[in-house]
């Protein structure tokens, strides 16, 4: 007997049983389409993401923060002197700041506050800077770039990001003034004298209680004052022009993309004009003791420095450069390692979901195969008598697994398939629903559909064998006898 006739007499019995085969054959199906699904899912969210971090070059960046007080070593200020040192580590392309500064903003009617940072041209070329939603690269220094959050604090939707390119921006910075707040508290005002005769009662100024009350009002007043001066007594202006919108949502928190980019001279002109009067940077002047001094910029350092790495090239060398220099670093790429050994899990988990449902599927293999030896031992009788041997007869009935199987797991991977779809149509509704970028959290891969369809006919093979082998040790002599 060939195998060619082993699988012709295999699909005759299958034939013959329509309805039991049938059932059999929907449960695999519905197990191999739940297997198939579910680790569309958690292929999809880990092609998602992957390609999220190979598209704005995350797999390439790496962060460089000061160190901690606390360090045992402690490096050196992240300034211009450092920067340059970084740009000449191996496998380092661009070594660039990321500096930021919160402004107000007034554009399409509305008044904002957001954080901006200063990038320098060359790293406006780098990919991180150059997924644009759209517009383009900035080419004057009153040009500025925007990203998706910028329009969430405009409430504007993404598909209107066109309809802000070419727009003024009226951009403003309250900066601390000592000045401003001296002269508020010392000029309130030309009615401030006659207000204060008219509101101070001549018979009482003898009285101690009432001189206290005086004086403390008005030392309340003068300390307003000196702060309203010292707060708002001075703004920065300036006009920019918004030339593109990038893709900044997915950007993360380890990649620091603000709402809004400014060339380098547009956020000198706001930085030179003084400390800005927001509250953490005062905080931070009050700490170093420099609340009231002129603001220094320049010596400070950075805040982080950001590399951008040669893909071919190896990190180690530059990142023990780093650890020798005491500074703090944080490399997407490493951390990408753990990422895709959670997918590795999250996957296993799916999958352990669909085994049981290929579990059963095997049952019923079990099942039908066995109540196929009962209805046909006088077949196997005959074979046996006309020269058959256990192993023929053995191959005949892992053939019918065999073929179940097949056609379970092809029909199966279809289900998936279209299940995996269906389900990604309702959640990209759902995410045009909430304003959210449609993205695809469903993949089926090569690999899983050929997969998927091998270990299908593993698993019916393996369900089929012990039956396969009890039909084999079935005596002919006595499967005669009994018909």
């Amino acid at each position: 007997m060939t195998l060619r006739d082993a699988v012709a007499i295999a699909a005759g019995n299958l034939h013959r049983m329509k309805l039991r085969a049938t059932l059999t054959t929907a449960g695999v199906v519905i197990a191999i389409g739940a297997f198939v699904a579910m680790l569309s899912f958690g292929a999809g969210n880990r092609k998602l993401i992957t390609d999220r971090a190979e598209s704005l070059g995350l797999l390439n960046t790496v962060q460089v923060m000061p160190s901690l007080p606390g360090d045992s070593l402690q490096a050196p200020p992240l300034d211009e002197v450092a920067l340059a040192r970084m740009q000449a580590l191996p496998a380092v392309r661009l070594a660039y700041p990321l500096e930021s500064l919160a402004l107000d903003v007034e554009a399409a009617g509305e008044s904002i506050r957001v954080d901006a940072q200063a990038l320098l041209p060359s790293a406006l070329g780098t990919r991180l800077f150059s997924q644009f939603r759209s517009g383009a690269r900035p080419t004057g220094d009153r040009e500025v770039l925007v990203t998706d959050r910028f329009l969430e604090k405009l409430d504007l939707p993404y598909e209107e990001a066109d309809s802000l390119v070419g727009d003024t921006l009226f951009v403003s910075l309250r900066v601390a003034s000592l000045d401003s707040a001296l002269i508020r508290s010392f000029a309130p005002g030309e009615d401030y004298l006659s207000r204060l005769m008219a509101e101070v009662r001549v018979d009482s100024i003898a009285d101690r209680d009432y001189r206290r009350r005086i004086a403390g009002r008005e030392l309340s007043g003068a300390l307003r004052r000196f702060m309203d001066g010292y707060l708002n007594g001075r703004i920065e202006r300036d006009t920019l022009v918004v030339a593109g919108v990038l893709e900044g949502r997915f950007a993360g928190r380890n990649v620091p993309v603000k709402p809004l980019i400014l060339s380098p001279a547009a956020a000198a002109r706001f930085q030179n004009a003084g400390r800005p009067a927001d509250p953490m940077t005062l905080f931070a002047a009050m700490e170093r003791g420099e609340l009231f001094e002129p603001s220094t910029h320049a010596g400070e350092g950075f805040a982080q420095i950001t590399l951008d790495l040669d893909p071919y090239a190896p990190f180690e060398a530059a990142r023990d450069s780093l650890v020798a220099w005491g500074y703090r670093y944080h490399s997407f790429a490493e951390q990408f390692a753990e990422i895709r050994r959670v997918f590795f899990f999250f996957q296993l988990a799916l999958s352990a979901l669909g085994l049981v449902a290929l579990a059963t599927a095997a049952l019923g293999i079990v099942n039908t195969m066995l109540m196929s030896i009962s209805e046909r031992r006088r077949e196997i009788g005959v074979l046996k008598s006309l020269g058959a041997h256990e192993g023929q007869i053995r191959g005949l009935f892992l053939a019918e697994s065999a073929i179940i199987g097949a056609v379970g797991s092809g029909l199966g991977i279809l289900l998936g398939w279209t299940v995996a779809r269906i389900a990604s149509a309702i959640a990209k509704a759902v995410m045009a629903r909430e304003g959210a970028p449609m993205v695809e959290l469903f993949a089926t891969p090569g690999w899983l559909v050929i997969g998927s369809f091998l270990f299908g006919i593993l698993v019916s093979l393996l369900a089929g064998a012990a039956p396969a082998a009890r039909a084999a040790r079935v005596d002919p002599v006595e499967a005669l006898r009994g018909e």
